[in-house]
């Protein structure tokens, strides 16, 4: 199977991680919600003097503030889950697949040696990379592969 071999040599770096969208964890929930809001995203990484600390999300919006009825004046580095798991660039690509799927993150950051951020990596872009590479592996694999039509398709 060529696409395992693939996922084991190639690098992060060539699922093109989405720039990040960073905050210093100084900064508020409001602040964070006005950037996610606006650059569209479902995350933002947190920093501190250029550093990844954590990791702020829709899920830690909802579980962490308004479940809390925490005021959105909240520091993000109390609403933040902090010490977020990450990849490098230069991690294969298999890496990344199996920290997600590990933890159940729907986002990953991607950081250069000295741990700042330099991307994020969404499920949706893995699986994208996998369906462009792949198609005729992706395509063609029944909804349940232990079920088979009982009868023929199409005319």
């Amino acid at each position: 199977m060529e696409w395992m071999r693939n996922i084991r040599v190639e690098s992060v770096r060539k699922l093109n991680p989405t720039p990040p969208r960073a905050l210093d964890e100084s900064a508020t929930v409001a602040d964070a919600v006005e950037v996610l809001r606006a650059e569209r995203v479902g995350c933002l990484l947190v920093t501190r003097k250029g550093e990844l600390t954590g990791i702020f999300t829709e899920r830690d919006l909802l579980t962490r503030v308004l479940a809390t009825a925490k005021p959105l004046t909240t520091k993000l580095a109390n609403a933040m889950t902090r010490g977020p798991v990450a990849v490098a660039e230069n991690d294969p690509i298999r890496t990344a697949v199996v920290r997600m799927q590990s933890g159940g993150y729907r986002h990953l950051p991607v950081v250069d040696e000295c741990n700042r951020p330099v991307g994020v990596l969404s499920a949706k872009r893995i699986v994208r990379y996998l369906v462009e590479h792949f198609p005729a592996t992706v395509y063609n694999q029944p909804p349940d592969p232990q079920a088979y039509p009982s009868t023929r398709e199409g005319a």
